[in-house]
């Protein structure tokens, strides 16, 4: 299809060049001509009639999405259209954790990723990272760890910018710094595990290192320094070196002197706010419509933007009441929403879903202007990044609507980046299986980690799932996710991931029931079988996943985190190994009993039914330390 676009296009062309290959287009002399006009507070007008197009657009980011729009139609035949959409939203973009997981967007990955942000119309990128950027003065700052190199995320920036994207640092300035503070190298400035001391002069030239290393490379001035979830502040070397102090003292302080960091260097920053709920009244996050004490409110510095994060709730007036709370201590506030991929090998994309509308819905009432969509990797990351494309495009429709058009959603989605809605929504069942479905909310409990992960012969989640037909389940979704390989075009390969997952799933879920069922009946002749047949196959379909595993990681993120999930398959195939050598020599008589399967199963922390948020492999491999530290 070619495009003659006239107008002054000067500032949009370079973006859409980026762009033009992904939609089989070419801009020429010739073919539909189609008029560009730039109007400062103009909604996003697109038309086309007659052979001829206008756009009508306010910022470049609307331009990119309404020249997708624009393509979009065409492409599906029509003729003639009109259409008209009502920006929401002054930034609206995704937050993409790069590590908590272990997992490193590598540069020619977002570079995709911003160009599909652009024709969906998002105008704000921000990289979630504890030590994943280059930090000069401080080289066991993200050490052997997957990082940007200055130069990484200035090509990133120019490039963001060239399609109408802001591009915002990220850094932490307080806790959840665990994979820095592990270095003794920094005992002199750690108060406890993750989290820096402060008050002292060392904590503050480190803490400037990070925000000048970190807003270097962007032409923003904008900056988020996070500054969330400082449990235990004040409770580890703090207390021996001031003594006690009230935790809403010591981050009032703190908080004061990084602003004088930043004041410094000209920034505009903004941080989470759950600490100003954590260090008042109930000390919980969560409370709508709370009042506070003054001494609170001026406790928010000047020009600071409080980012109210909530993916959670199921109603949306517990959002607008969060919202309300925000607006006791300040005017200035962002909200921060989630897309559900950080519990297990699946994304929750009912969950996604659900409290996007809701909390969105409440933004939109509220008048709230600034929209951040959080994609965290906790502990491993086994459900791929990549997938979080879905909820970048949900937002996206969001943030041009009042209220969303879902099959406009889907149209969009599929149009953009090849993926089918109905294919996604079956990944959310690798956690929503039998064990789960009676549940109003299953997002929180992930059986697909904890099944995968847990011991075949130890089996610490085994006396929860008794009962359940799990292997039948897997069995089947692994059949519907193979069917979605070669329809999804860039996910393909994610999908081939899924479905290996499902697939071993499907072997493994019961087989530790199974097991110790048949060792306890003494059935000899079905541990002979385990031995020589299911142990093994299980063992081939683990390679199978691994590999598939392996190879969507180093086409999406950076090499350095791999190593985790690497172990982690490592000893899987291992304790494979260990079953069967046990049982050959049960069977053989060498071994007068295997002493795994004669523990009793207890259920998993003393509670019976589903298991709630079984996401740390640590907890769920084995009852042991699986290292001195760990």
């Amino acid at each position: 299809m070619n495009i003659k676009l006239t107008g002054n296009t000067s500032d949009v062309l370079p973006g859409l060049r980026e762009l033009v290959p992904m939609l089989g287009v070419e801009l020429s002399d010739r073919g539909y001509e189609v008029e560009a006009e730039q109007k400062d507070g103009s909604d996003l007008l697109v038309s086309f009639a007659d052979g001829k197009g206008k756009i009508t657009y306010s910022e470049r980011c609307h331009f990119f999405r309404a020249f997708g729009l624009l393509i979009e139609e065409l492409t599906a035949g029509k003729a003639a259209f009109e259409i008209d959409e009502k920006p929401q939203f002054k930034l609206n973009g995704p937050m993409f954790d790069v590590s908590q997981g272990n997992s490193c967007f590598n540069v020619k990955t977002l570079k995709s990723v911003i160009r599909q942000m652009a024709l969906m119309g998002l105008s704000m990128l921000m990289i979630y990272c504890e030590d994943s950027f280059e930090v000069k003065e401080q080289p066991y700052f993200g050490y052997m760890r997957a990082k940007y190199s200055e130069k990484d995320m200035r090509e990133l920036d120019e490039y963001a910018y060239t399609l109408g994207i802001e591009m915002i640092p990220c850094c932490q300035t307080l806790a959840h710094m665990p994979d820095t503070l592990r270095w003794r190298i920094f005992n002199n400035i750690k108060d406890y595990d993750e989290c820096v001391l402060v008050g002292k002069e060392e904590t503050y030239k480190f803490i400037e290192d990070l925000i000048v290393a970190a807003s270097r490379p962007f032409r923003t001035k904008k900056i988020n320094i996070c500054m969330d979830e400082a449990w235990k502040l004040g409770r580890g070397k703090y207390i021996d070196e001031f003594g006690y102090e009230d935790p809403a003292s010591i981050m009032k302080k703190h908080l004061a002197r990084v602003k004088e960091i930043l004041d410094r260097h000209g920034l505009e920053p903004m941080m989470f706010s759950d600490m100003f709920f954590r260090s008042h009244g109930t000390k919980k996050y969560y409370q709508p419509n709370c009042e506070f004490p003054q001494e609170v409110k001026d406790s928010v510095p000047a020009g600071m933007k409080l980012l109210y994060w909530d993916y959670y709730k199921l109603r949306q007036e517990e959002y607008e009441g969060m919202i309300a709370s925000h607006k006791n201590l300040t005017d200035n506030i962002g909200f921060v929403g989630g897309i559900w991929t950080w519990v297990g090998y699946s994304l929750a994309w009912n969950k996604t879903r659900i409290t996007t509308e809701l909390a969105l819905n409440a933004c939109k009432k509220k008048g709230i202007d600034t929209i951040i969509m959080s994609t965290w990797g906790d502990n491993g990351t086994e459900c791929l990044m990549n997938t979080t494309l879905i909820g970048c495009s949900l937002f996206a429709e969001h943030g041009y609507a009042e209220k969303i058009d879902y099959e406009k959603f889907e149209r969009r989605f599929k149009f953009i980046t090849g993926g089918n809605v109905e294919d996604f929504e079956k990944l959310e069942r690798m956690d929503r299986n039998p064990v789960t479905e009676g549940l109003v909310d299953p997002s929180r409990y992930n059986s697909s980690k904890y099944l995968m992960w847990q011991d075949i012969l130890t089996g610490l989640c085994d006396k929860n799932i008794e009962g359940f037909e799990l292997d039948a389940h897997y069995k089947k979704l692994a059949s519907e996710l193979k069917d979605c390989v070669g329809r999804n075009g860039q996910f393909d390969r994610m999908f081939d991931f899924e479905y290996h997952a499902a697939d071993v799933l499907s072997m493994k879920s019961q087989m530790g029931l199974r097991l110790t069922a048949a060792y306890k009946a003494g059935d000899k002749d079905a541990l002979r079988n385990f031995a020589e047949s299911e142990l093994p196959l299980l063992r081939e379909k683990v390679v199978a996943l691994r590999k598939s595993n392996m190879e969507n990681w180093f086409e999406i993120y950076k090499p350095l985190g791999w190593d985790i999930l690497d172990m982690r398959y490592g000893s899987l195939l291992s304790r494979i190994d260990s079953a069967i050598y046990e049982l050959k020599e049960y069977l053989a008589g060498r071994f007068e009993r295997i002493e795994e399967l004669e523990q009793e199963r207890l259920y998993w922390h003393g509670i019976k039914g589903p298991i709630r948020y079984a996401n740390g492999y640590g907890i769920i491999v084995s009852p042991s330390r699986i290292a001195p530290m760990a």
